[in-house]
């Protein structure tokens, strides 16, 4: 696009910069042209040319060398670029006018370079500028031809002098040089005009273009739902933020690979959507559990649909995507408040129903026990009415607690003096080992804010199955720390054992009420944890290993 004149020049910015360049390459291809042809007459010896005119385009040749060279370092010296234009066209113009004269004058075929001239510096001078090289190529043109003509100089091509032409002859030929000049400055500033208005439009249509790309990008990258394409090959193309997020997987990772070694979960999706026949068909929504980052599962709502381009013709896939591994959590949850209330209203029912009738047996039977002078074998089925009431009596109590905990009664406790407390009245129970190894790292500040009964059975339950899993003795840690989740305080508790260990098919169901897989055991015993965790707007979780152990981490809120 040409400049307005007292433009600089930067070298390194400027648009034009390229043209520039190549306007000093063009100008140099073409001199080592006629370089070549001088050359190869000159070898050849073909007597078109005397010695006279092939050293005269020596010359010339040589000093447009040494002016291209020259011209590299103009812009360095004049930064105007409408001004080192002007000095380039005319040297050209003279240059070429030499040309002309040292190959026959008004006969010389090289006058088809003055155009060249004139055309590029239209290109960067626009019409005005195009105009006045023109004028200067038609000045100089028709000078030499009228100084050929009165006989003020010898065209150097010929071998003798034998200038026979009309003035008639010489008038027409500078005249239809002249028109013709002014002919391609018209032509020329049209074609740069056109040039300048396409691309203009070309530069507005890739705005808008890049503005709505941009758009595009900002929509796909801000969702939170994943967004996969791939191509007819199954080579993953886009990968947008929200994919990376669920999938724990980056951008680099997964971008050009086939899809089947990104995750076999991906490949599960898109090949859901087809028929035996291998065909596509319509589906819009389907769950399917995948394997994450880090060996972790995770539930994925999805949707497969065509990707396609302009002809409406197949290129692709699209993949859309949302993470539901925590809207399952809360269903599950949900599910499991549905059953604590159920278990809330039965417990009420059974309350009346069984706490009476074992109290009005409990007490005759134990004074039975104490005046009664029994047999042996008599004492021994009293001893064992009375534990089948203790355990009923237990198992009533739990029950109650599991279904409705108790937020009253709410204190200032130190879990050290607890946990100590519960370690000590264990060791003399039927379930401890004298191989169990205690290892305690408490720190210095355990107190929190709870009701002590309820905490105190929570942590009961938790040692009591850490025992359990170790019926042959091992090591019992009892660690606690503070820690802050989302600026609130929480003290940690954390009991661990190198028992048996969890099967992780049985790890989703630790906190069922119910499910146990002990022998003798209810069921009930974390499921009150939980319960009781959960009273007190804490957080509970089990790391288990099959073989190697569990650990039984319990976060709850220091302060009210």
């Amino acid at each position: 696009m040409p400049l307005s004149k007292g433009d600089n020049i930067n070298m390194k910015d400027n648009p034009l910069d390229r043209r520039l360049r190549w306007l000093m390459f063009s100008r140099v291809v073409i001199v080592t042209v006629l370089l070549g042809i001088a050359t190869f007459i000159q070898v050849k010896g073909v007597e078109s040319l005397p010695k006279e005119s092939l050293t005269s385009i020596y010359v010339i040749i040589l000093l447009t060398y040494l002016l291209s060279f020259l011209y590299i370092f103009l812009p360095k010296t004049i930064k105007s670029l409408d001004l080192n234009i002007y000095i380039q066209s005319f040297f050209d113009v003279m240059l070429i006018t030499c040309l002309v004269y040292v190959t026959g004058g008004i006969e010389s075929i090289y006058s088809v370079f003055y155009p060249l001239v004139i055309i590029y510096s239209v290109l960067f001078l626009a019409r005005r500028g195009g105009l006045i090289v023109a004028s200067i190529s038609s000045i100089f043109y028709g000078l030499l031809l009228d100084l050929e003509y009165f006989g003020l100089i010898k065209p150097i091509y010929f071998a003798f002098w034998d200038y026979n032409y009309s003035p008639g002859y010489v008038f027409s030929r500078i005249l239809i040089h002249i028109v013709s000049f002014y002919i391609v400055v018209f032509l020329a500033s049209f074609a740069v005009k056109q040039e300048k208005k396409t691309r203009i439009l070309l530069e507005e249509k890739e705005s808008a273009f890049d503005q709505l790309d941009l758009l595009h990008k900002s929509i796909i990258e801000s969702i939170d739902t994943g967004i996969l394409t791939t191509d007819l090959q199954g080579n993953v193309k886009s990968f947008n933020r929200g994919a990376e997020e669920i999938t724990g997987l980056s951008h680099s990772e997964v971008i050009n690979r086939k899809i089947d070694d990104v995750s076999p979960g991906f490949s599960k999706m898109l090949d859901s959507v087809k028929n035996r026949d291998g065909e596509s068909i319509v589906r819009n929504r389907f769950e399917i559990m995948v394997s994450g980052k880090e060996s972790k599962n995770l539930i994925l709502g999805y949707s497969v649909s065509p990707l396609v381009d302009g002809n409406k013709e197949e290129i692709g896939k699209i993949l859309i995507f949302r993470d539901l591994t925590a809207i399952e959590k809360m269903e599950r949850q949900a599910e499991k408040n549905k059953r604590f209330a159920l278990i809330g209203e039965m417990a009420a029912g059974l309350a009346h129903e069984i706490r009476n009738p074992l109290a009005s047996i409990s007490g005759p039977i134990q004074m039975l026990a104490g005046d009664l002078k029994l047999r042996e074998t008599d004492e021994k089925l009293m001893q064992i009415i009375l534990r089948g009431k203790d355990q009923l009596e237990s198992f009533m109590k739990d029950f109650l607690l599991l279904s409705r905990p108790n937020p009253a009664e709410r204190e200032d406790i130190i879990i050290e003096t607890i946990v100590d407390d519960i370690v000590e009245s264990l060791r003399y129970g039927p379930d401890w080992h004298e191989n169990i190894e205690v290892i305690r790292d408490l720190c210095d500040q355990t107190g929190i804010y709870g009701n002590r009964a309820e905490i105190r059975q929570a942590i009961w339950n938790m040692i009591l199955n850490a025992i359990q899993s170790m019926p042959e003795g091992g090591r019992l840690e009892l660690q606690t720390m503070q820690i802050s989740v989302n600026g609130k305080e929480y003290l940690e508790i954390r009991i661990s054992d190198n028992g048996c260990g969890i099967e992780e098919k049985d790890q989703d169901r630790l906190f069922e009420p119910f499910y146990t897989t002990k022998e003798k055991g209810t069921g009930l015993g974390l499921a009150i944890v939980n319960r009781i965790t959960e009273s007190h707007g804490g957080k509970i979780r089990i790391e288990s290993k099959p073989g190697k152990g569990t650990s039984c981490i319990v976060l709850l809120p220091r302060n009210p």
